[in-house]
């Protein structure tokens, strides 16, 4: 019996999600913030949510536009990590760090959805 096949964006989207809840679980616990916390929340999870949507879809279609969520969810991540760290709320490495992790996710999650569209 073979190993299960990894699974690079479904890996990295739920490393992802944890990062996620670990940073809302220190914004609710140390900062006491919870209003953008839990934007921030819903909308980091949810990029995982999307992409295990997309690769258990029943067609194509689905599976493009349910990246394409995934996608628009990390955009909006993106725009709450902002808020957080321009409100001096998140350090510039805190900021930096987890940044870093969801671009590299855009960056499959675009790729995937590029090669699928052709």
């Amino acid at each position: 019996m073979s190993a299960p096949q990894k699974n690079i964006v479904l890996d990295k989207s739920l490393d992802f999600a944890l990062r996620i809840v670990k940073l809302c679980h220190y914004l609710n616990e140390d900062k006491r913030e919870f209003v953008l916390s839990k934007e921030l929340l819903v909308s980091g999870t949810n990029i995982g949510r999307h992409v295990k949507a997309a690769v258990g879809a029943e067609n194509r279609d689905v599976f493009i536009s349910e990246f394409g969520v995934a996608r628009r969810r990390a955009l909006e991540t993106e725009y709450w990590l902002l808020v957080l760290f321009h409100g001096a709320i998140i350090s510039e490495p805190e900021y930096r760090s987890i940044e870093n992790d969801r671009l590299e996710l855009v960056k499959v999650i675009s790729s995937i959805l590029s090669s699928s569209r052709k």
